[in-house]
């Protein structure tokens, strides 16, 4: 029977996978996302508890989804920065990911500077194309985030700079969330237009723009229920990703798991009547 399960970005609960992963087990839930541990982001983490995270997928029957380094936030001007990054952190988020049996790397889409050459749109395709030829190296992809003020921010945006990298080792991490802040509505139009690089979906709610004033699923101007449907009818993911972003953590990451399942159910309740 088709459905949609959830997962959670670990850090939005705790840095503490291991207390993460008690709360997440009680919800329901065995998909998770690093962003942060409590040693640092990845891929800046003790390989100790890189270790320790792998012994507990393995005992608690758990799996990693994908890994968050945050790269690639930097505007294109940042030539230095961004070679590192690309020659440096993203193997070594890739390895991350490889070692916690991930198949995704989250990454974003370069920073806009104001006043910036639209020909500068070539060298961020450049950059995501290598990224996703290393990612290819090691049979992992790499969705890109949407994100306001970034060279991918709206879902056609994101979707135009992935046909154009041309891999299908790149897709999007979709955010209808961060797709607010932009100048195209996220459900339905974003979508419509990202829909077929959709590799992930990213979860949470807000008042105003993106990041500005972020509040539990249904709360907020994010239609949730119509965005989850046409997943569902879509068959674009089987999972979706909570990323809560509003205090406290523990409890508004409970209330997001609980409306998001009633959402589901609802959902799936009405295409079998």
């Amino acid at each position: 029977m088709r459905t949609l399960s959830l997962g959670i970005v670990t850090d939005e609960i705790t840095p503490d996978f291991h207390e993460a992963v008690r709360y997440g087990n009680v919800w329901g839930i065995s998909s998770y996302e690093i962003r942060c541990l409590t040693s640092g982001r990845i891929p800046a983490v003790d390989q100790s508890e890189l270790n320790s995270v792998v012994r507990s997928v393995r005992e608690h029957a758990i799996h990693i989804t994908a890994v968050s380094p945050g790269i690639f936030k930097l505007p294109l001007s940042e030539t230095v920065a961004l070679e590192r990054e690309i020659t440096d952190v993203l193997p070594r988020s890739l390895d991350a990911a490889a070692h916690l049996g991930a198949r995704l790397v989250i990454v974003f889409g370069f920073k806009k500077e104001e006043g910036e050459a639209a020909d500068n749109y070539h060298r961020a395709v450049d950059l995501l194309r290598r990224a996703a030829e290393a990612a290819e190296s090691r049979a992992i992809r790499i969705a890109v985030e949407n994100e306001p003020g970034f060279w991918c921010d709206t879902g056609s945006q994101t979707a135009r700079v992935i046909r154009d990298v041309g891999s299908s080792y790149l897709g999007a991490n979709w955010d209808p969330c961060n797709g607010s802040g932009t100048d195209e509505k996220p459900y339905p139009d974003g979508y419509r237009a990202i829909r077929d690089h959709i590799l992930n979906v990213h979860v949470k709610d807000t008042l105003k723009g993106a990041l500005v004033e972020c509040v539990p699923v249904g709360e907020g101007i994010i239609d949730w229920r119509g965005q989850l449907d046409a997943l569902y009818h879509d068959e674009i993911v089987d999972r979706v990703t909570i990323e809560t972003h509003c205090l406290p953590l523990v409890e508004k990451s409970r209330q997001n798991v609980e409306t998001l399942k009633r959402m589901i159910d609802s959902i799936s309740h009405q295409s079998r009547s």
